[in-house]
Formats: structure tokens, C-alpha cells, sequence
């Protein structure tokens, strides 16, 4: 099979264009998204640059703690980035986001490394960085749109929660619908594409790995795993946000604040 064909900086140049297209339709049809297009395609093309080299730098060096270090500083800003989307005002919310995303991405990608994939190494960076990102990115979605549907919907149902904790309901009781529907609301994404893939189009994964050089079965099955890593992590994380979300809204005497 063809060796991959390796893009260079005059390719990537031509690939602007294709930008530069896009902002021009924009132009032309007065959408007023031309700064927008702009201002992504320089943080696209910065972001990933940056993380390249500093990839290669971690695959180079081949350690542990470089590899852990890099995972801890995506799961920061992964935290940090779903802590915004569903709150800046209540408390210890970027605390329990960034534990919930740990705690299920650890279990997902270590259950994946140790049962399924078994590299010699199980901080293989090959395997563990991407695995890993793949289960932060989506972890942090469906922790944002879990977070921010359940703190939106108890912020507008004050009235129906005091009523019911006024006839004797327990705070978890008061608000479990209202928990069940944010878990649901943040689960409906990761349903919907396993339901779709490989009907609509070619997943990410499969198409890098098929870029790559590596078979079909093979690209597929990685895809899989994935899938099934994602599902788990997701709802894992969603259970614990939305568990975490629904304790800082009530006092110690099981008051609604806010």
C-alpha cells in the first residue's frame, strides 16, 4: 500500500484558500461572519501547530510524567471550558467538573489500555494521547450541555421545586426529573452518532486511520472501541456532574438558593 502522502507548508498555504473562499462568500452575501472565519483559521491553524510539535516532543521523549502532564493540562482546560458553558456563579462547580471528567475519562481510557488494547507500555503515548483526547473532548460536551440544561432549568422552576419540598419531597426527589432530563439532554449527541455511523459518513477516527495506510477492519474496529469508550465516559460524567450540580443548590437545611 502507497505510503501516506505528507502535506507541507505550500500545501497547507492552498488549503488557506479554500478559507479565503469562505470569507469571501461571506463577504458576498452579507452574512458578517468574515472576522469569524478569520480569527478561526488562525487559532486553527495555531492551536494545531503548537500541539504537533509539542507532540513530537512528548513522543521523543517517551516518559511517563511527560505524558501525564500533557493529560492533565488537556483535562484542565477541558474542565475549564465546560465549567464556563454551565456556570462561572455557583461555587466549586470547575472543582467537581474536573474531577467528574478525571474520574470517568481514568476509568474509560485505563479499562481500554489494560483489557483491549494492551500496548508493552501501558503510558504508550501513541495510543494513551489520542485515546485519551478522544474521551476529553467528548466527556466535556456532555458535560456542558447536561450542566448547562440543569442549572438553566432549576434557575426557571424555583416555584414547582419549593412546592414540592414544601409537601415533604427530599431535595433529590424535588429535582430528579429535572437531573434525568440534563443526563439525557447531554447523552442524545453520543446516541444519535452511534446510531448514524459508518450510514452518513466516514467517522473522523476511521478516516485518519485510513489516511494513515492502515486496512479498513482495522481502521473500524479502533472506531468501535472508541464509540464504546466515549458512551460509557459520557454518561459516567454526566451522572457525576449533575449529581455535583444539584447539591450547590441547596443549603445544609435543604433549602433551594438562588
Amino acid at each position: 500500500m502507497q505510503e501516506l502522502i505528507k502535506l507541507d507548508l505550500a500545501d497547507l498555504a492552498v488549503a488557506v484558500g479554500l478559507m479565503a473562499i469562505a470569507v469571501g462568500l461571506s463577504a458576498w452575501e452579507k452574512l458578517g461572519l468574515e472576522l469569524n472565519f478569520l480569527f478561526a483559521t488562525g487559532r486553527t491553524i495555531l492551536q494545531l501547530l503548537v500541539l504537533g510539535y509539542v507532540l513530537d516532543f512528548i513522543f521523543a521523549v517517551d516518559n511517563v510524567w511527560a505524558v501525564l502532564a500533557i493529560l492533565a493540562i488537556m483535562l484542565t482546560i477541558t474542565a475549564i471550558v465546560a465549567r464556563n458553558r454551565i456556570s462561572q456563579k455557583l461555587p466549586r462547580v470547575l472543582l467537581w467538573v474536573w474531577g467528574s471528567i478525571f474520574i470517568s475519562t481514568a476509568l474509560t481510557v485505563l479499562y481500554s489500555i489494560f483489557l483491549i488494547v494492551q500496548p508493552e507500555r501501558w503510558y504508550e503515548p501513541r495510543y494513551m494521547i489520542p485515546l485519551a483526547g478522544v474521551v476529553l473532548g467528548n466527556a466535556m460536551n456532555a458535560a456542558a450541555i447536561a450542566g448547562e440544561r440543569l442549572v438553566n432549568t432549576i434557575n426557571t422552576s424555583h416555584l414547582e421545586i419549593e412546592t414540592h419540598l414544601s409537601l415533604g419531597a427530599t431535595p433529590q426527589q424535588a429535582i430528579s426529573q429535572y437531573r434525568t432530563e440534563a443526563i439525557r439532554a447531554g447523552l442524545i449527541p453520543t446516541l444519535n452518532q452511534m446510531m448514524l455511523i459508518g450510514m452518513v459518513a466516514l467517522p473522523g477516527i476511521t478516516t485518519g486511520q485510513l489516511l494513515a495506510g492502515a486496512k479498513p477492519p482495522d481502521a473500524v474496529s479502533y472506531e468501535i472501541l472508541l464509540l464504546f469508550m466515549v458512551a460509557f465516559a459520557n454518561l459516567l460524567t454526566t451522572l457525576l456532574v449533575t449529581r455535583g450540580l444539584c447539591r450547590q443548590f441547596f443549603s445544609s437545611a435543604a433549602q433551594l438558593i438562588g
